[in-house]
């Protein structure tokens, strides 16, 4: 239930902010006087698109620490957290990185990397993971971790989904204008967007939002592939990120929060391939071994 409303009221929040910001520089008047204003529709979407992503990529380490209840390891009190601060120390320093905050939480069998840049990272592990994996795997777990700070994943998605809402929120705009004057060309005296144009946005927006849903996780799973080519080089081989895959593949992973699905080890598929944000863990497994 707090993983709920602390989604809901920070996307709540994300769209005050942007509606305020839209406002003030009169992006919303992209329609005044009936025509349609394809320029000012664009900064409009944009800052809608790009804005959304961006907050949320901006406060990502923040909103993971509450959700989970992730608790960063400031100074190690047992063998354990020693030896994730000092493994994850030792990964960032080989891809270059600054060092990650490091993290454990409670839950079943997954772990993540999140943050707005490669200097600003959290990588956390859930204690199921550790009680269920052999530590050659949790450290392989780790690796895909630090591999997607180290390649951007997280700025990336956040330009990848930004781009798309841009075009999402656009077409849907312009595609109403376009029904609405169809629908009302006989009326010449009538002003305003008409029930044509709202209802063609809301249509076009939710059609729009599924297409561009498949966009965003098709690139998802790409970078899945990455980070556990990644790790294996991190790790100098491939064999203990295989384990670990295997392993995940014999256990049920721990949910994470929906805003981040995409940042776990391990996900749940959807109800169709196009929708889920992680590879089937038996294409990763067979990309690996096939990896030279």
């Amino acid at each position: 239930m707090k993983r709920i409303v602390l989604f809901l009221a920070t996307n709540v929040a994300i769209m005050v902010v942007l509606g305020i910001t839209v406002h003030v520089l009169g992006l919303n008047q992209f329609m005044a006087g009936g025509q349609l204003n394809l320029t000012m529709l664009l900064a409009f979407s944009a800052v809608l698109g790009f804005g959304g992503s961006f907050i949320s990529l901006l406060i990502s380490k923040k909103v993971a620490k509450w959700s989970t209840g992730a608790q960063v390891i400031e100074t190690p009190r047992n063998p354990t957290e020693q030896w994730l601060v000092s493994t994850v120390q030792r990964f960032a320093d080989k891809a270059g990185i600054p060092m990650p905050e490091v993290a454990i939480y409670e839950g079943a069998p997954n772990a993540f990397a999140t943050g707005p840049s490669k200097s600003n990272s959290l990588v956390a592990v859930s204690t199921g993971l550790l009680q269920s994996m052999s530590r050659e795997e949790a450290e392989a777990v780790l690796a895909h971790e630090v591999a997607h700070i180290a390649n951007g994943d997280m700025v990336t998605l956040t330009l990848i989904q930004g781009v798309v809402n841009t075009f999402v929120f656009f077409l849907a705009r312009v595609v109403g204008f376009m029904v609405d004057q169809f629908l009302r060309k006989d009326d010449s005296e009538s002003n305003g967007q008409g029930m044509g144009y709202f209802i063609t946005v809301i249509v076009m927006e939710i059609t729009l939002g599924i297409l561009a849903s498949i966009i965003v996780m098709y690139f998802s799973r790409q970078r899945e592939f990455r980070a556990d080519s990644g790790a294996a080089w991190l790790m100098g081989t491939k064999q203990p990120m295989i384990s670990a895959l295997k392993r995940l593949g014999g256990m049920q992973a721990g949910e994470l929060p929906s805003n981040m699905a995409a940042s776990g080890i391990s996900g749940k598929g959807g109800v169709m391939a196009l929708f889920s944000s992680h590879p089937p863990l038996e294409q990763r497994i067979e990309a690996l071994a096939q990896q030279k």
